[in-house]
């Protein structure tokens, strides 16, 4: 699979660093048929078709928050990260149960940014046992629902890539890893189930882009919803403008990126 081209736009001075650090890394990668490879100046400018808007009932206003970007981590934050539960070597937190956060309920991007502040990104749920601990944390504190990095691929880039036709069934990934999902009317391997839910706003199987229907907004980013359509709890496309807790999970990136640029860290 063929990487997506770079968004065709002015890069902010913070993303300098980053780039020059990770340009020294050798990526080779063979797997592409399992990874949608978004370079990361990419990834760093993705958010900027990402604004806020209005309730789904509403028409679209102009958006007063333009030109948005993915933020750099923040060392001191990334050394003091909460770490609340751990799986397979990564750590992850629930915004609703750091102070911080608690009360807080954010966009997509945001709730991106939120996490890379601190060394981590949204949660990407790629294995079942992953997305059961997801689950459980869900049920357990009663959490109507939150974001995940699922995102689908529908910006600039992507529009001649026949391997992610149709959209709604090949073209979603996890944007905090750049890993390509499974059909979403399939399986995923090694799972006993298809997260997806089996309904939504159209009563129809999801992802649905359900809001572009009443106001042309895409439904562009993953949400995991607590049973809001008497589905129990499961895997819903959602505009990104909506406002929701979120889980993060430590960045691998991130993290070697802060180690290699401040010596003696400890993260």
């Amino acid at each position: 699979m063929r990487p997506v081209s770079p968004h065709p736009i002015s890069y902010v001075s913070l993303t300098v660093n980053l780039l020059a650090y990770l340009k020294k890394k050798k990526r080779t990668k063979n797997k592409c048929d399992k990874m949608i490879l978004l370079p990361l100046t990419f990834a760093l400018v993705l958010a900027a078709i990402c604004t806020a808007e209005p309730a789904i009932n509403e028409a679209r206003p102009h958006s007063n928050r333009p030109g948005r970007f993915l933020s750099l981590p923040v060392p001191q934050k990334c050394a003091n990260r909460p770490k609340q539960f751990n799986f397979r070597g990564h750590n992850y937190f629930y915004s609703g149960h750091v102070p911080a956060h608690a009360n807080q309920k954010v966009d997509w991007l945001d709730a991106r940014n939120i996490c890379r502040e601190y060394c981590m990104d949204l949660v990407s749920m790629e294995t079942q046992e992953e997305n059961n601990m997801i689950f459980r944390l869900i049920q357990q504190n009663d959490v109507p629902y939150i974001w995940t990095s699922g995102r689908l691929c529908d910006f600039k880039g992507c529009e001649n890539r026949r391997d992610l036709e149709p959209k709604s069934l090949y073209g979603w990934f996890w944007s905090a890893n750049r890993e390509k999902m499974a059909p979403t009317n399939q399986i995923p391997p090694g799972w006993g189930f298809n997260p997806w839910s089996q309904t939504g706003h159209k009563k129809v199987r999801q992802p649905d882009n359900a809001e572009f229907d009443i106001n042309g907004t895409n439904e562009s980013c993953l949400s995991v919803l607590n049973n809001v359509y008497n589905d129990g709890i499961a895997w819903h496309d959602v505009a990104c403008y909506h406002e929701k807790p979120f889980v993060c999970e430590d960045s691998e990136e991130l993290l070697n990126y802060v180690a290699n640029t401040n010596r003696g860290i400890r993260l």
